[in-house]
């Protein structure tokens, strides 16, 4: 079982929405019933808003966050995809009008949602995303000096990674299968990013456009990881929106 948040866009009735599917960061992480600005600016536009708490989230016990390792682009992936074919089932979403966004990981599983699989969202937009995973790996090993680190042994798990040189995970790294880019995609990234380096939107940018579908990519100036302004994250929502 998948927990997961739906907000109700207001005054309208529960059937046949237009659905954007908003994954969390982390993927170690997990939302809250709490106040959600982009979750609620979404649905202040008529959006139902969908927050899956796919396996691999926090906050449900140890052997549910477990669940998710080596799950990137897999089970974690289709965690995410069932939540929209269960709210197409009781008519509440038109399945002809779904969207993917988020950032961080949740930018990933936007980029994957129209890569990795296909044929379940019209249109993704990935803010500080990861595109490519062995690109990653190799990152925190330079970061780090030396691939023996805990973190570095962390995120090898979490992708399912036997090393950092690993080329399987080529397999579910949204800038490796660029070809297979059939709607819209957007990339918003800020410039001073020091979690997910603005390589990694540059990456899958560049890979879709070599393959002939290029991408909307929106380059947030002085702007880090959390889009701690104010400012920033309007003209993220504005754009998004758009």
């Amino acid at each position: 079982d998948i927990p997961a948040f739906l907000t109700l866009p207001p005054g309208r009735a529960e059937k046949g929405l237009p659905l954007i599917v908003l994954p969390h960061g982390g993927p170690a992480a997990h939302d809250s019933a709490g106040f959600d600005w982009w979750a609620q600016a979404l649905a202040s536009r008529g959006y139902a808003v969908l927050q899956p708490q796919f396996r691999g989230s926090t906050g449900f016990g140890a052997k549910f966050r477990d669940a998710g390792f080596g799950q990137w682009g897999r089970k974690m992936q289709t965690d995410v995809s069932d939540g929209v074919r269960h709210l197409a089932a009781q008519g509440i979403i038109d399945p002809k009008r779904v969207c993917i966004a988020g950032a961080s990981y949740g930018g990933y599983a936007a980029m994957a949602g129209v890569t990795v699989e296909q044929g379940v969202y019209r249109c993704a937009s990935a803010v500080a995303g990861v595109s490519d995973l062995r690109r990653m790996l190799q990152r925190e090993v330079s970061d780090a000096g030396s691939r023996a680190t805990s973190v570095v042994r962390w995120w090898q798990r979490f992708m399912g990674a036997s090393s950092p040189n690993d080329t399987s995970v080529d397999a579910v790294s949204p800038a490796r299968l660029a070809k297979s880019l059939a709607v819209p995609l957007q990339l918003i990234h800020g410039k001073d990013d020091t979690v997910v380096p603005i390589e990694q939107s540059r990456l899958m940018a560049d890979a879709a456009a070599e393959a002939g579908k290029p991408v909307d990519f929106i380059t947030l100036p002085a702007e880090d990881h959390w889009l701690s302004s104010s400012a920033t994250r309007i003209a993220m929502l504005e754009a998004q929106i758009a």
